[in-house]
């Protein structure tokens, strides 16, 4: 890589929040997890997807995942939030950009991620185009605190880096 502008980086951060009911599993990092819960949303509410969708429309300047794909527009009901990303990614290469690296922390009191980050990885730096040592997942819990402490709630958040084509 050369060196590009300190002027050419971009970062972008992004956060989603979603409600848990009972229910027979979530999907997260697009990997489907067994556990008693499910997520309320519109789509199929990949919290950590959605999280790493903000942030890279956040470092392109193009606004937000509610902005691309509304939660009252039926065509996104129960959308695979791994094709949203894809329709994303290909904006951020439409600006002229590549993701360097992303940081993405998933905060859940359940599941327990330990076992499923290696395959979330997997599964999202492909579709950030990056190898998976360039993608760092963390998950932690709220120590038993608010809604997401109390299982009623997980959220996810990113900060991604891109630079342009041309130095990567």
């Amino acid at each position: 890589m050369t060196n590009p502008s300190l002027f050419d980086l971009r970062i972008g951060h992004g956060f989603d929040l979603h409600r848990l009911e009972a229910g027979d599993g979530v999907t997260l990092g697009g990997v489907f997890i067994a556990c008693p819960y499910r997520i309320v949303a519109h789509s199929d509410g990949d919290a950590a997807i959605h999280a790493l969708c903000d942030a890279l429309l956040g470092a392109i300047g193009r606004g937000d995942i509610g902005q691309w794909f509304p939660d009252t527009d039926p065509a996104f009901a129960g959308a695979d939030s791994r094709k949203l990303l894809k329709a994303i990614m290909q904006a951020v290469r439409e600006a002229g950009y590549a993701v360097v690296n992303a940081d993405l922390t998933v905060i859940a009191q359940t599941p327990k991620l330990a076992q499923h980050k290696a395959a979330m990885v997997e599964v999202l730096a492909p579709l950030l185009g990056i190898s998976p040592d360039r993608l760092n997942l963390k998950a932690t819990t709220h120590e038993g605190v608010d809604a997401i402490g109390e299982k009623r709630a997980l959220s996810a958040q990113a900060v991604v880096l891109l630079a342009p084509c041309r130095s990567i």
